[in-house]
């Protein structure tokens, strides 16, 4: 099933399930996604039955889509992909980061990513859906995207085995952690962070809607896409992820309870973000982020005083 968040006709904030003519079903046993997560089978039964025999239901084009969960009750975003680390790293002149590109193969990762799925906490208050507008911040001109898939946890736990991690996955959504690019490389040399290269209102967003689990039988065989106005800039898949789902759910519960609506992102598929392919976006941009078994989360960039991608190399540092 996929299941959404919305805005029915009224203005009233109602939680969905797709029907099969296209149509989004009302689940007014629910107040919200988490109340349906926490349900746990007995809520997505329900969900299946209304799917089956839906009371009330609207076009898509009369609703509005929000995150499927406009505030998960945490947020958590991994560092997944081996491409995305070297090839990120590899262009760091862009930014004053030495004078040259450096051969992505070459580029020294240190043995403790090997050895566990690294992570840094995100905003929940800071979430956003497909279609809404993401305000870029003042204080930023690199406006930067990042390819990823959400795990959405739908059975909390602590000290969750490998083997049982997927047991505790509700279901998968499009995640596009945003990055204001310029920020970030700045702040990141204080050693801790990412701060305000990545937290600001509107900087994540999750959508379109949430598909349950039963449907993706293989989550490490996802095509990634992402097009900016309708051209394409990265392709990738999440069998190349060095750390698997599997893996990611298991680490973040080790000896802290995981609760039901936490997101945990896959972090960005290699060739998954304008820092690696040395493009950016600019204001009225339209990126749309594609996975497989998913769907597709579009966003507009709204940024007034970046009227045109500033011309690179710049340096950042100064």
């Amino acid at each position: 099933m996929k299941l959404a968040t919305f805005i029915a006709p009224g203005d009233e904030r109602r939680v969905g399930v797709l029907i099969a003519d296209g149509r989004i079903a009302e689940l007014p046993d629910f107040a919200d996604m988490l109340s349906l997560i926490e349900a746990g089978p007995l809520g997505l039964e329900h969900a299946r039955s209304v799917a089956s025999m839906p009371r009330i239901s609207h076009r898509m084009a009369e609703v509005k889509l929000l995150s499927p969960l406009p505030r998960p009750t945490r947020l958590r975003d991994f560092l997944c992909f081996e491409l995305h680390v070297r090839q990120s790293r590899a262009n760091r002149y862009l930014f004053g980061i030495g004078t040259e590109r450096v051969d992505p193969a070459k580029v020294e990762i240190a043995k403790v990513w090997y050895e566990r799925p690294v992570y840094y906490k995100g905003n929940p208050f800071s979430v956003v859906g497909n279609d809404a507008e993401v305000r870029w911040p003042s204080y930023s001109r690199i406006i930067d995207y990042e390819l990823e898939i959400g795990v959405v946890i739908g059975r909390g736990g602590r000290n969750i085995t490998n083997a049982d991690a997927l047991a505790h996955v509700f279901g998968y959504t499009i995640f596009n952690d945003f990055s204001a690019r310029d920020t970030q490389y700045v702040e990141m040399q204080g050693q801790l962070g990412p701060a305000k290269g990545k937290d600001f209102d509107t900087g994540n967003a999750l959508g379109p809607w949430i598909t349950t689990a039963d449907e993706i039988p293989d989550p490490q065989n996802l095509d990634m896409t992402a097009r900016v106005n309708g051209d394409t800039w990265s392709r990738g898949n999440s069998r190349d992820m060095r750390h698997t789902f599997r893996d990611i759910v298991a680490y973040a519960s080790v000896e802290e309870t995981l609760y039901p609506g936490e997101v945990l992102g896959s972090g960005t598929v290699g060739g998954g973000c304008g820092n690696e392919l040395g493009r950016f976006m600019k204001d009225g941009d339209v990126i749309e982020l594609e996975v497989s078994g998913i769907g597709v989360l579009r966003n507009r960039i709204v940024a007034p005083h970046v009227r045109e991608v500033p011309a690179l190399p710049i340096n950042v540092l100064q």
